[in-house]
Order: structure tokens, then sequence, then C-alpha cells
């Protein structure tokens, strides 16, 4: 069914784009997992940044449904953009989930800025999508070129210089960032090698066209994916043609793509959200910028994600509790068969016949289920895991059979 186009950019529109961008995500998922090179090919942006959209849609559908419960009448722009920038803090995985989460917030600011205000139009959209290309840029400890970061500036300036509605400004953000996307392999020899444009950029896209269908009711040209001219693909958020092609590509891609930038780096991601004041928080930012690569710190307002890829995931954590206090952690070995095994095989990991995927209560109980081979799912006292990040668990279990022991009544039927 055809989108009904919002004239404005107020809590209705915040709540069709989320639901939109969370499926143009969906349908490109795999898309964009296959095309993952870089920081490191472990094949999950996609469904990273389709975690983290999910968590920020959930958010401003609570927010609606609160107001519906209550009869007050429909939440306020600021109301749904804070929602929305909150859901994807807490839910951002990875590290493009954690940029987009900035994105997000730094949109935020921008429509949130007067509480009262309804709605905002052309010129609130481009000052939202410049503050959130500036935001996220400032959030990564050492940006680099050719990824979601530049194609987020690409979209900033484009939607700059447009005048009119906010349909036209998301159109001219969307161009201007599927022009900067197509530009990415020379700017990455990683990328370049590997026949592919960025993988974050790509899910970026997706967003930014889920934006102009929600002002303007139609769905965007296509974005290319491949840049190998003899293989060049095209698909849509609708088509996952390309999914094929792109596979074939990355298996085939040289091996010295292993010197390229975002090879041979840590052996672990650590994610964890941390309550911190902003002094902590800078100082957490010089010493996990000395422990390894890929930093990025996002939030505000005493709460905030880090992600970090490091050698010495204990230490990663440890500064976290120097800093404040570090919960829903999440450590990730990148383990045999991705971008940093060296040497010409890069074997896949054979799944395990079976594995436990358990949902545990607190962090101690999540060690030593770790330490029995589980792989587990924090939930706090009120706070269930999505739906979400059960799937994204049993992903990660990697296994033929999963055995999930929610631990909780409430959660077996979920």
């Amino acid at each position: 069914m055809a989108q009904v186009p919002q004239t404005f950019f107020d809590a209705l529109a915040v709540r069709t784009w989320c639901g939109l961008a969370l499926r143009a995500l969906g349908r490109a998922r795999e898309e964009i997992d296959a095309i993952n090179v870089y920081p490191v090919a472990d094949g999950d942006t996609g469904t990273n940044l389709y975690l983290t959209a999910e968590s920020a849609a959930a958010a401003v559908e609570a927010v609606f449904e609160a107001h519906d419960a209550h009869d007050s009448g429909k939440p306020t722009l600021a109301d749904a953009a804070r929602a929305m920038a909150h859901g994807a803090l807490i839910g951002a995985r990875g590290n493009s989930g954690t940029i987009l989460a900035q994105l997000l917030r730094g949109m935020a600011q921008v429509l949130a800025a007067d509480g009262e205000t309804t709605h905002t139009d052309g010129e609130g959209l481009r000052f939202a999508l410049r503050q959130a290309a500036d935001s996220a840029r400032q959030a990564v400890a050492h940006p680099v070129e050719g990824t979601v970061l530049t194609v987020a500036s690409a979209a900033a300036d484009a939607a700059g210089g447009a005048e009119g509605d906010c349909g036209t400004v998301a159109r001219a953000a969307y161009e201007g960032a599927r022009a900067a996307l197509a530009a990415t392999p020379g700017q990455l020899v990683v990328l370049e090698r590997a026949g592919v444009v960025d993988a974050g950029g790509r899910g970026l896209v997706a967003v930014l066209g889920a934006l102009v269908e929600t002002f303007t009711g139609q769905v965007p040209r296509a974005v290319p994916v491949v840049s190998d001219p003899e293989h060049a693909r095209v698909a849509g958020d609708t088509d996952t043609a390309s999914l094929a092609g792109s596979a074939e590509l990355l298996a085939a891609a040289p091996d010295d793509c292993a010197d390229a930038p975002g090879t041979g780096g840590p052996a672990f991601e650590v994610i964890y959200l941390l309550e911190a004041d902003d002094t902590a928080v800078a100082r957490l930012r010089r010493r996990l910028d000395g422990l390894g690569d890929s930093l990025v710190v996002v939030g505000g307002d005493g709460l905030w994600n880090v992600h970090v890829h490091v050698d010495d995931a204990g230490a990663a954590v440890e500064a976290g509790v120097e800093a404040g206090r570090p919960y829903r952690i999440r450590i990730t070995h990148f383990g045999l068969g991705d971008v940093h095994t060296t040497g010409a095989e890069r074997p896949p990991r054979e799944p395990a016949q079976r594995a436990v995927v358990a949902v545990v209560p607190g962090e101690g109980l999540a060690g030593l289920y770790a330490e029995a081979g589980a792989t587990t799912v924090l939930a706090r006292p009120g706070e269930p895991p999505a739906s979400g990040e059960l799937v994204e668990a049993v992903r990660r279990a990697h296994a033929r059979e999963v055995v999930l022991l929610p631990n909780d009544a409430d959660l077996r039927h979920t």
C-alpha cells in the first residue's frame, strides 16, 4: 500500500519514518551483511543497523501507546524525537549501529530544541541533518573517509543547498548520500579491492530513502552496491538479487585485502552502556583510544554507548568501571575465518551442533553462563530484552540447534 506523505516533520512523521526505515533495513539486511568488509569483515553491518533501528522504532511506538493509554492527546515532536534517539542509543549494535544512534541523536537535538513545537519544516530538517552528520563525526575517535561518515556529510551538504518543503530536502539528502556512497570504493582501498560500496553507508542510504518516502509517498531509485562494472548490479530496498553477486565478489577478492585498512586489527569487540558524566567520558575516550581502534562513544546527558575494538577486553571494561557504571556489556571475539585471519586461507567457522542462549538477570550470572559456554542476553528488572536481541543472540550462537533459556515466564511467548 502506498505511503501517505507527511507534510511537516511532526511526531507522526517520526513514527512513520522509523517504521519505514526498519522495513527498508529489513529488506536490505542480508545484502548489507554481504558487502561488510570495513572496519571488520564480520558480515553483520546490516543486522546491527536493523537491530538499532528496531530499538528506535519500538521506543517511538511506546511513546504513542503511553499517550493513548492516558488520553493525553498525541506526543509532541520533541517527545517522539527524544524517544527515537534514546531507543537507538540503548539498542545500538556494532560500529555502524552506534554511529546510526548518534546520527539520530543529532537530529533529535534540533527537532526537540523547542519542546512545545508541534512540527518543523524543510529548514528545520536541513539543520537536523547537518547536526546529525557533525555530531556523528565528533563521536568517532579517528574519522575515516569512504565510510558512513562521508555519506552522512554528503547528505547534509546536499540538503543544505535545497530550498523547499521536507520532501524536497529529504530527496536532496538522499541523492547526495547516494552519490557519495557510489564514490566510497575510491576512498577506501579495502572497498575497491572487494568491489563493493561501504556497508554502513549503504544502510544510511536506506534510512534516508525511508525519509523520502515519509514525505513524498514515493520510494526513491535503486542503489548500486557492487562497484565492479563487470559484476554491476543495482539493488533497491525491495530487491536483494545483488546479494549473491556481492558474496561471490567478496569470496573472490584478492588475498592482499588482508593488508588493507581494517585488517589485522584487535581480536575483540567491546560494547557497553555507561552511566557517567561528561568529564569522566572525556577521560574514558583517551584511555580507550590507547587500547584499541574503531572507538565510537555516543550519547550524552549521563548515558552513553561505548564501542571499541581491543585485544584486552578486560581493560576496556575496567576503563568503563573507572568512568562510571557500565552495563549491558557485550564482548565478541572476531574468531577464525574473519578479516583478522592471516594467510591465504580463511576457513568459515563451522556451526556447532547445539548451543545454549540464556537470558540472565545480572552481569555476575552472565559471566557464569558464559564460562559454561552459553551465549547470554542481559535483562535488568523491568527491562526485558527485545525480540531482536534474542534473535541476534541466536545468530551469534552459530549452531544448528539452539536451546533458549528465557528464565522468565513473560518471555516464553516472545
